[in-house]
């Protein structure tokens, strides 16, 4: 279905503040530790999302046989989002921002596995070799591969988010034939804020000298714009056009994420990092043609 100027407008608009979310972390990181930071941003994004959903008429209370299904989800999801604050915490916010755009060619890797039809072809194959390079290109500063022990520790807990990011993508796929997509979405963020809250009690503290309008706003805008806006704004935009349309304009969330981390944390921009968003962001052209949905981050 051919989309307006409008809704390709708003589309941009959602995967450059999506873009920007790596960096509002980074921001958020410097008076909240990563569980606290994840506790704040998702009963924000969840009480976003439960506003929606009540108004839309949506209900909000699993059935029965869901709670299985949800549980599993949520604890996927605590782990990931735990692994990507804590790895947001020791890189930059411009490899942070490539990083985390990879996640649909682990998805498309899992779905090649986990869901019938949706197998690697030749071009989705295409795209997770040039993806790949980019990340390769991001984790080695273009070295040779001898060169890998230049990842950081940040570089590879990250990767290694992103990777269970995209299962929980494909975890999510199935779930959502069964269950209506805002309340897998909203049980996720509400069943795991024990967790993030048991773990921020247990082994963080809140830099109180460093708490101000910066950190906070960053933590709003990550649960508000992030977990509840973004979700709201992309299951309208997928509910009347098509998903693979809408979701290829995912390829700008890179671009962003990287401008927005040397205008805001000073990240510089060299050649590898450049070459490597521009590599992720065409591989994520090539493979999301056909996606469905994209996740909460």
């Amino acid at each position: 279905m051919q989309i307006p100027l409008l809704a390709v407008a708003v589309a941009l608009a959602i995967n450059i503040l999506w873009g920007a979310n790596p960096v509002a972390v980074k921001i958020g990181l410097v008076a909240f530790p990563p569980m606290w930071s994840a506790f704040f941003r998702f009963a924000i994004g969840a009480l976003c999302v439960a506003v929606w959903a009540r108004a839309n008429g949506i209900r909000l209370w699993p059935r029965k046989g869901e709670w299985w299904g949800l549980c599993l989800l949520a604890a996927w999801f605590m782990t990931q989002i735990a692994m990507m604050n804590v790895g947001i915490n020791f890189t930059s916010g411009a490899s942070a921002a490539v990083m985390m755009a990879t996640f649909p060619f682990f998805a498309g890797i899992f779905a090649h596995f986990m869901i019938a039809g949706d197998q690697l072809s030749l071009g989705k194959t295409a795209g997770l070799l040039v993806a790949f390079g980019g990340v390769g290109l991001v984790l080695t500063g273009g070295q040779i591969p001898d060169e890998l022990s230049r990842a950081n520790v940040g570089d590879l807990i990250l990767l290694a988010s992103t990777i269970l990011l995209g299962g929980r993508m494909i975890f999510t796929a199935r779930l959502v034939n069964n269950i209506e997509p805002a309340r897998v979405v909203l049980w996720q963020m509400l069943l795991s804020l024990a967790g993030f809250a048991l773990g921020a009690l247990l082994w963080e503290e809140i830099v109180w000298g460093e708490v101000g309008w910066i950190p906070v706003g960053a933590l709003v805008y990550q649960g508000v714009v992030i977990a509840g806006l973004a979700f709201m704004v992309n299951a309208w935009l997928i509910k009347r056009y098509s998903p693979s349309v809408v979701v290829s304009f995912g390829f700008i969330s890179p671009v962003s994420g990287v401008v927005l981390s040397a205008l805001l944390l000073g990240d510089p921009l060299t050649w590898d990092l450049a070459v490597g968003t521009v590599a992720v962001g065409v591989g994520l052209v090539i493979l999301t043609r056909r996606s469905q949905l994209r996740p909460e981050t």
